[in-house]
């Protein structure tokens, strides 16, 4: 396997350790994260005025002179598949796609094949400079098998890490279509009622729970009093249906991005998405409320009525603010349609 070598001097008023030395140092064009250089000082790669340097809390003194040696990136294990995507966006560092509903994110045991990830190694080639040494995308977000939207996807080391960590702060901007039972109402005194929820200016309702793993159904994620992660929902309501409203398309910005969470909370609100079988509960359209047509549609939908339809976030390269939409997709559409009629 071929290799590079990196040479650089550590510069004036080092940081006190090995590790944060190299990543403020590091030329830019070398598009090492901090994540891959920790694993570069682990494995013997760094030499620091000709000696291997294995400590990642060593001293390094300004003049310094350091030699990384990188292996060039790995196949993946993934095999690549001729599977269509909707690129949105691409250049590279990064791609913008618009996932089907049905599509896998990431091989796991019951989805070997068929997912995005084979698609982009399809897709992108050689153009995949190489993910923590494997030439792979780098998925810093995901969305369920049976949502629909946008998802972004480093194609660098450097983009990787930069995007992750704009996810993991709460920067990127996430915004999913819905349609939900019911209409949530912030004058509803039921829902006043429900924990963690709350009100703010412009009929903004916002949801914030602890989340974590169902003890018993491990499929489910689940609202904790405590020992969960934080998780943070602001839920509009743009259209009701039915009278009394029966059913509402509303917007659902992420504040956090836990598994599930649109689902689980706008379930723990006592509005469980329409399709949605984890979550959605057994409730039935009401006909007389709606109509036969649009019951019927509610009850056909095979999915979680649900569409990531906004992205935004920082390139995590250039620097420049990118915002991407979607538009709902057909299937959704068909059941508004259905909705809105007498």
């Amino acid at each position: 396997m071929s290799a590079r070598s990196i040479h650089f001097a550590i510069a004036a008023d080092p940081p006190s350790r090995l590790d944060k030395a190299l990543a403020r140092d590091v030329p830019e064009q070398a598009a090492l994260s901090r994540t891959r250089l920790a694993r570069l000082i682990a494995d013997g790669s760094v030499r620091v005025d000709g000696a291997v340097a294995g400590d990642p809390k060593a001293r390094v003194e300004e003049g310094a002179l350091v030699e990384i040696t990188v292996e060039e990136a790995e196949v993946s294990h993934i095999g690549p598949e001729p599977i269509p995507i909707s690129v949105v966006y691409e250049d590279n560092d990064l791609i913008v796609v618009d996932k089907p509903a049905g599509m896998v994110v990431h091989p796991a045991p019951g989805t070997p094949s068929g997912t995005l990830v084979n698609a982009l190694l399809a897709h992108c080639g050689d153009d995949l400079s190489g993910v923590g040494g494997v030439k792979r995308p780098g998925i810093v977000h995901r969305i369920d098998k049976d949502t629909s939207g946008l998802l972004v996807v480093a194609k660098s080391d450097a983009a990787h890490h930069g995007l992750a960590a704009q996810f993991a702060a709460h920067t990127a901007d996430r915004a999913y279509g819905a349609v939900c039972y019911g209409a949530p109402d912030p004058g509803d005194p039921r829902l006043r009622g429900v924990a963690g929820v709350g009100f703010e200016p412009g009929g903004t309702i916002r949801i914030a729970t602890e989340l974590g793993r169902h003890r018993t159904d491990r499929q489910r994620q689940t609202v904790l009093k405590s020992g969960g992660r934080r998780a943070v929902t602001r839920v509009v309501v743009e259209e009701q249906f039915g009278s009394p409203a029966a059913a509402a398309l509303v917007t659902c910005r992420l504040e956090t991005g836990r598994t599930h969470q649109i689902r689980v909370h706008m379930a723990h609100a006592g509005h469980g998405l329409i399709g949605d079988p984890l979550y959605g509960g057994a409730r039935r359209a009401s006909r007389l409320k709606l109509g036969d047509r649009a019951a019927e549609a509610i009850g056909a939908f095979s999915r979680q009525a649900l569409h990531a339809g906004l992205l935004g976030f920082e390139h995590p390269v250039t620097g420049e603010l990118l915002t991407f939409r979607s538009p709902l997709p057909q299937d959704m559409v068909d059941l508004l349609d259905a909705l809105r009629q007498p």
